[in-house]
């Protein structure tokens, strides 16, 4: 039986500007698959947790939006959720992508370092750069204030022993939040509709992924063995439409053929996943749309 007195848990933040590497990082310390990831900016738009569950500890890590200047109702839901995921949390990590560093990385870098806990700052992406240069970008942060500050590679796992580590070390005494075997608090309709999502902003180019939302209309056990998927793919102009769906219908397929893949992987089982493209202008500012999608917008 776990001795309850040597037992560390706590809640871990993961903050930085879009496309750093958040959602990357947070897979690799889960262990499994429980982010999207994409080469786009906001990738993701909710705020997620990963649990990493070990004998003596459990870290649950709370994956959140890229910080940037909203210019849509989803931008500032988006916000919201990178606020909400700050709340009650026992350390935060702040990451930097080294291979494109600026001033918006340093004015992140500077207010999450005045926070009143342990903060760490993780310099990701090292397997892209040359140590010198390394160097002269740790320079530039050490003076912040952070409790540390750790290169590593989230796509390599380089550091993350260290890193998995020194969190363990900031954590409190505390109890098992969540079951051995549970990896996620988001519930299979939503990472359905988010891996549909990530085939889609992985083969869509331009400005037509920023406009992407994926409802899930039904999910349907069909057997032991086979559950029957329908969802719709959102975007704003017709023009996009005609894209997502390509030349006699191969780029719809091609998204629906991937999703389907990691669908099935997710659920262990067969899916039947069947695809349409809706056309709903402007659905980022809508309030109506965004509750649809599962964006719940306060405002």
């Amino acid at each position: 039986m776990q001795n309850d007195t040597t037992f560390r848990s706590g809640f871990i933040a993961i903050v930085g500007r879009p496309n750093v590497g958040k959602s990357t990082l947070l897979n690799a310390l889960v262990g499994e698959k429980v982010a999207i990831v994409s080469n786009r900016p906001q990738t993701t738009r909710n705020r997620l947790m990963g649990i990493a569950s070990g004998e003596n500890h459990q870290m649950v890590f709370v994956d959140t939006p890229g910080i940037h200047t909203p210019r849509t109702r989803l931008g500032n839901f988006m916000m919201q959720a990178v606020r909400e995921g700050m709340d009650g949390i026992d350390a935060l990590v702040v990451l930097v992508d080294v291979t494109a560093v600026g001033p918006q990385d340093r004015s992140i870098a500077e207010e999450m370092a005045q926070k009143k806990l342990p903060v760490l700052l993780l310099l990701n992406k090292i397997d892209l750069v040359e140590p010198q240069a390394l160097l002269r970008i740790i320079d530039i942060f050490k003076d912040m204030g952070f409790q540390s500050i750790l290169p590593i590679s989230a796509k390599t796992g380089e550091g993350l022993d260290t890193l998995r580590a020194e969190l363990l070390s900031h954590l409190p005494q505390g109890p098992k939040y969540f079951p051995d075997d549970m990896l996620t608090d988001q519930p299979e309709r939503i990472l359905c509709a988010e891996l549909i999502r990530e085939k889609a902003l992985l083969h869509l180019r331009d400005e037509v992924p920023h406009g992407i939302g994926v409802e899930i209309l039904g999910m349907t056990k069909k057997s032991d063995n086979l559950m029957e998927i329908h969802a719709d793919i959102y975007c704003e102009r017709d023009s996009h439409k005609s894209i997502i769906i390509g030349k006699r219908g191969t780029m719809l397929t091609l998204i629906g053929r991937e999703a389907r893949t990691d669908i099935e992987s997710l659920l262990g089982m067969r899916v039947n996943l069947q695809l349409w493209v809706k056309v709903r202008p402007n659905w980022r500012n809508s309030a109506a749309d965004l509750k649809t999608l599962g964006y719940d917008s306060k405002e």
